[in-house]
């Protein structure tokens, strides 16, 4: 790519990010029908999930959860249980209620026109209680319904669950990796083209949610943005083009102990 298409590339970048004020009728004005709020089950199989969260060893002083969240990327392979990811799920994508007739979700997570365009989507590799594999959150119910069974010691999978990060072989180490899935029309039935650049605000907002949740519980996580989105998506069997995966994080519990393991990943800023 020269500089000068590099150039051009960014500016369109720095478009997405401007709210032009510019006219425009969404299909939301047109009358068109709206999108379904959440995306409909894909198996037969769904794990109802607990919802006793006040048995969770929960940090209860909010200024000592901000101020200990923080990004991990060395995990220490401890077990983690369904109820701890019943909450990380609850805490990032739950469901509190309804608006209207069937208008809008109300979630634990702010979002733009309560369009809530995202869908979670589980790679379980060492959860007690759960089979590890491909899962897919049903928010309504408050479920996991299991795509499919895999072997978390496989090759063939390891190498692309490692390509859909761009080659961030530490996830391996996760108890579970949650990946995001944008459903763009449900932005753009609303917004139209602004819809992106709203979609990419309310991102924001579920990983700060699984941040401050796996603060208050002592975990680690760290959400990744630089994904190969076509591999990802093929990982779930997304069709790409009106839903594919585009953000991911691992979590997994942390030790105070692998401190100078966790440095190891900003040595670069020593030699600079």
């Amino acid at each position: 790519m020269t500089d000068k298409e590099m150039k051009e590339r960014i500016n369109r970048s720095r478009e997405l990010v401007r709210w032009s004020g510019e006219a425009y009728e969404s299909d939301q004005t047109l009358k068109r029908p709206q999108p379904p709020l959440v995306k409909a089950a894909m198996s037969s199989e769904a794990i109802s999930l607990p919802k006793n969260f006040d048995d969770l060893p929960m940090k209860n002083d909010f200024v000592r959860i901000l101020y200990d969240r923080r990004s991990n990327r060395v995990f220490t392979g401890e077990s983690m249980d369904l109820l701890t990811v019943s909450f990380l799920l609850w805490a990032q994508q739950g469901i509190r209620g309804i608006r209207g007739n069937n208008y809008a979700t109300l979630r634990t997570v702010p979002s733009a026109g309560s369009r809530h365009p995202f869908e979670c989507y589980p790679l379980v590799l060492h959860v007690d209680g759960l089979k590890p594999g491909l899962y897919h959150y049903l928010p309504m119910e408050h479920k996991l319904e299991l795509l499919r069974e895999i072997d978390p010691e496989d090759e063939a999978l390891k190498e692309q669950v490692v390509q859909s990060v761009s080659r961030q072989k530490w996830v391996l180490k996760a108890n579970v990796i949650f990946y995001y899935s944008i459903v763009p029309y449900r932005g753009e039935w609303r917004y139209a083209f602004n819809a992106h650049r709203v979609m990419m605000i309310d991102a924001g907002h579920v990983t700060q949610n699984l941040y401050l949740a796996c603060s208050a519980l002592n975990l680690g996580t760290c959400a990744i943005a630089a994904m190969d989105s076509d591999q990802a998506s093929e990982l779930f069997s997304l069709d790409g083009e009106e839903e594919y995966i585009f953000y991911c994080s691992p979590v997994g519990t942390v030790s105070a102990e692998n401190e100078d393991k966790e440095q190891e990943f900003y040595a670069f800023l020593k030699k600079s």
